[in-house]
């Protein structure tokens, strides 16, 4: 393990494009990545960063991980990952605010996710789904957890987890059909690992306190041009269907139902209705 701000240095069991990650992020100049941990094997980045809040890590303190034995995604699902072929981190962001503002921070830390991807995918088309799941030609290539650590009723900091797969070529028989990479959508340039992770981090730096102080409107023409879901036919886990319309000022995503009602899904599972609409 190491924790620090300063140059490549290589580290047993951490591949070689990570380990000037912490370089790459202290050039940026921001806040998000003052101190990074970068690890050989975790149960998960996201539960390294919550012991870390609990034993007093300072806002921005980063971990990144090479191997996840424990992962865990959005509706309790496992990260599947290879040792050095996924961008698996975690950072502690301190952020005092109301719980309502949790719906807005997992889509700006899911739009810095996306809009890494595209930096490091020029020409090729990556787009959102609500609320966090990041997709190239449908499949998705990488997802955000954000976690709260509250004190009663108010959030003190958030946990925000992203796994990205990088250079991964093959997937699991479950999955290959649902997921892909960034060396896969782009197979002559090979990804670097830390130059994604420096976007990620920089980006959010500028987003978290934009929609913590003044919510959504700011990054809405961002949130609206990649968007994967509007126009589309859409179900929830419950069985309401209609035409996803968008997202409004709380994160919500906008579904007009056949009979003209304009739903307003806060949470849970999306899923295309293939076909039609």
């Amino acid at each position: 393990m190491i924790a620090h701000r300063q140059g490549k240095t290589r580290l047993a069991g951490v591949g070689h494009d990570l380990c000037g990650a912490p370089e790459l992020v202290a050039e940026r100049g921001c806040m998000l990545g003052g101190t990074i941990h970068l690890l050989e094997s975790v149960t998960s980045t996201s539960d390294e960063a919550k012991r870390g809040a609990r034993e007093g890590a300072a806002h921005g303190t980063t971990w990144v991980a090479e191997r996840q034995t424990a992962g865990r995604g959005r509706q309790g699902r496992s990260w599947t990952s290879t040792p050095g072929e996924s961008l698996l981190f975690s950072v502690l962001a301190r952020l005092a605010c109301p719980a309502s503002c949790l719906p807005p921070i997992a889509l700006v830390a899911g739009l810095a996710v996306r809009d890494a991807v595209a930096r490091a995918l020029p020409g090729v088309d990556v787009l959102t789904k609500w609320p966090n799941d990041v997709l190239v030609g449908g499949r998705k290539v990488a997802g955000v957890l954000v976690e709260a650590i509250t004190v009663g009723v108010r959030v003190e900091a958030v946990v925000v987890g992203v796994g990205i797969n990088v250079h991964t070529r093959v997937f699991p028989a479950d999955i290959e059909e649902r997921a892909t990479s960034i060396a896969l959508a782009s197979p002559s340039v090979p990804p670097d690992r830390a130059t994604i992770l420096a976007d990620v981090l920089a980006q959010l730096d500028r987003d978290l306190h934009i929609v913590v102080g003044r919510g959504l409107s700011l990054v809405r023409a961002r949130l609206e041009a990649g968007d994967a879901l509007k126009g589309s036919r859409v179900r929830s886990e419950s069985g309401d269907e209609g035409v996803a319309s968008g997202i409004d000022d709380e994160g919500r995503l906008l579904v007009r139902r056949d009979d003209g009602v304009l739903a307003r899904w806060s949470a849970g599972e999306v899923h295309l209705v293939r076909g039609l609409g």
